[in-house]
């Protein structure tokens, strides 16, 4: 078996690169990276060989002190991690990405653009996150429905995450649920059914208890960002408002 290279195997050379950090071989680093001490990038999953996966993270990423990235990632642009971060194998990690310290992404997740995700959070195989949501501290995602029944790896199954979607701190979602695009999932809540686009949960079980829509810390007037109204084509005047994730009008409420 072949030792990891302890140098960096990109197209460029990355800067502000300590001594000791690990890249294995067949990792393609972008340029501007930036990566700390004591970090492993290209770790083979078990059974395969050093280099054999190709990982791919994408340029100005800045990836901290104990993170550990597996094989077959690919990441995008402007990935962030915090200290102490783990991410399995075979994830797809879309552009401007942070996951924050001691969080871990398990294998076979998609991530879209501009997903952050807290420190202490938990992501299950198989789950998917679109673009934009928001994981809070310590939210726990989970995959198995029937943990060690005989079918219990067969039928992981993690939640779906929708478009700036927001998960509250200390939230768990149970396996297979959706988050509708635009909802908020209050802290400290337990999600065990889908949650309907732009619906505020809280509780437990988690309930319905109304409308992002109806929030003021996600309204906007339209004097604020034109370029809102330009993208809902609406031709409204600027004492309106709306929702800044669902377009909705306020001024006829």
């Amino acid at each position: 078996m072949s030792e990891p290279q302890t140098q960096l195997s990109g197209p460029t050379q990355a800067v502000g690169v300590p001594a000791l950090f690990v890249v294995y071989p067949n990792v393609h680093l972008g340029p501007g990276c930036e990566i700390g001490p004591y970090v492993l990038i290209g770790v083979p999953p078990r059974g395969a060989s050093p280099g054999a996966i190709p990982t791919h993270v994408g340029p100005r990423a800045i990836i901290r002190s104990h993170t550990v990235i597996y094989a077959g990632n690919r990441i995008g642009a402007g990935f962030q991690s915090g200290h102490g971060v783990m991410i399995r194998e075979f994830n797809e990690i879309g552009d401007n990405v942070s996951i924050g310290s001691h969080s871990i992404v398990e294998h076979h997740v998609q991530i879209g653009n501009g997903v952050r995700i807290h420190s202490g959070a938990f992501v299950p195989e198989y789950s998917i996150l679109e673009d934009g949501c928001w994981i809070g501290p310590h939210a726990v995602l989970t995959n198995a429905r029937y943990p060690l029944s005989r079918a219990a790896k067969q039928e992981l199954k993690g939640p779906v995450v929708g478009k700036g979607a927001k998960i509250g701190a200390n939230a768990t979602l149970l396996p297979g649920i959706t988050i509708g695009e635009n909802a908020l999932v209050g802290a400290g809540a337990v999600v065990v059914r889908d949650v309907p686009v732009g619906k505020v949960v809280v509780g437990n079980p988690a309930r319905i208890i109304g409308d992002v829509a109806d929030l003021d810390a996600y309204r906007i007037t339209l004097s604020q960002k034109e370029a809102f109204r330009h993208e809902f084509g609406a031709a409204r005047g600027s004492e309106g408002s709306v929702c800044f994730h669902s377009g909705r009008d306020r001024r006829s409420d």
